[in-house]
C-alpha cells in the first residue's frame, strides 16, 4: 500500500525543469579585396585650322591600352611557425604524467607569400559633335579658303616665272651666264632669247656664180622707121 501511494505522489507531484541552453555561434572572416579602376575623361576634339581663322572640328576616336600592375605582400614575412607537441604520456588511470611538457616543435608553413597581379586592356572613346549644320559650314568655309591659297599660291608662282624669264633674258644678252658646271645653271635653262620684232638678224646670203655662156641672147632692137609726109608747097 505504501509503495502504491508513494507512486501515486510522485506521478501526481508537479515536475520542475531547468533548461539552460547557450547558442554563441561564432564565425570570423578575413580577407582582402583589391579595387583597381580604369578613368576615361572625354579629350578635346581634334581641330583642323586652314588659315584665315577657319577652324573645323570633327568626329574624335580615342583609343588608349593600359597596363596595371599590383604587388602585395605580409610583413613581418614568416615562412614557417613552430607547433609545440606535448607530452601526453598518463599513468595507470589515464592522468598526464607530465602536463605541459613540450616535447619538440615541429615547424609548420605557414603560406604566406608574395601576390603579383597584371592587369591590362584597352579603352576607347568616340566623340561626334552634334550641331552638324555649323559642322558643314565650317567645311565649306575650309574649302573656299583651301582654293584661296592655291590661287595665291599659283600667283606667286607666275610672277616668280616671269621675273626670272626677265633677269635671265636681260643677262643672256650681255652674255652674262652660269658656269656650265655651276649647280646654278639650270635656272635659266629653258630660257630662249630670239631678236624684237623689226630688227634685222645679221645674216648672209650665199651667192651662186652664172657663167657668160649660160646667160641667154638679149633680143635684137630694130629701129623705128620714119614716114615722110608730103610736104606741100
Amino acid at each position: 500500500m505504501k509503495r502504491v501511494l508513494a507512486t501515486l505522489l510522485l506521478l501526481s507531484a508537479p515536475a520542475q525543469a531547468q533548461v539552460s541552453s547557450t547558442a554563441a555561434p561564432v564565425a570570423n572572416s578575413s580577407g582582402s579585396v583589391t579595387n583597381q579602376a580604369v578613368q576615361v575623361v572625354p579629350s578635346q576634339q581634334f581641330t583642323n585650322t586652314y588659315g584665315g581663322g577657319i577652324s573645323c572640328q570633327g568626329t574624335t576616336l580615342s583609343i588608349n591600352p593600359f597596363l596595371t600592375t599590383t604587388k602585395s605582400w605580409d610583413s613581418p614575412y614568416e615562412a614557417t611557425f613552430d607547433d609545440p607537441v606535448y607530452d601526453n604520456s598518463t599513468d595507470e588511470n589515464g592522468n598526464l604524467l607530465n602536463p605541459g611538457d613540450v616535447l619538440y616543435y615541429r615547424p609548420i608553413r605557414t603560406g604566406q607569400k608574395t601576390n603579383y597581379a597584371i592587369n591590362g586592356g584597352i579603352t576607347a572613346t568616340i566623340s561626334i559633335p552634334l550641331d552638324r549644320a555649323h559642322i558643314r559650314s565650317c567645311q565649306k568655309a575650309a574649302e573656299k579658303q583651301v582654293a584661296l591659297l592655291e590661287q595665291q599660291l599659283a600667283d606667286k608662282r607666275l610672277n616668280h616665272e616671269i621675273a626670272r624669264l626677265k633677269n635671265c633674258g636681260e643677262l643672256l644678252r650681255k652674255g652674262i651666264s652660269f658656269h656650265p658646271k655651276s649647280p646654278y645653271r639650270g635656272i635659266c635653262a629653258d630660257v630662249v632669247i630670239s631678236n624684237p620684232p623689226g630688227n634685222l638678224p645679221p645674216h648672209i646670203h650665199p651667192i651662186s656664180s652664172v657663167k657668160t655662156s649660160e646667160v641667154p641672147d638679149a633680143p635684137e632692137q630694130t629701129a623705128p622707121q620714119q614716114s615722110s609726109a608730103p610736104s606741100s608747097r
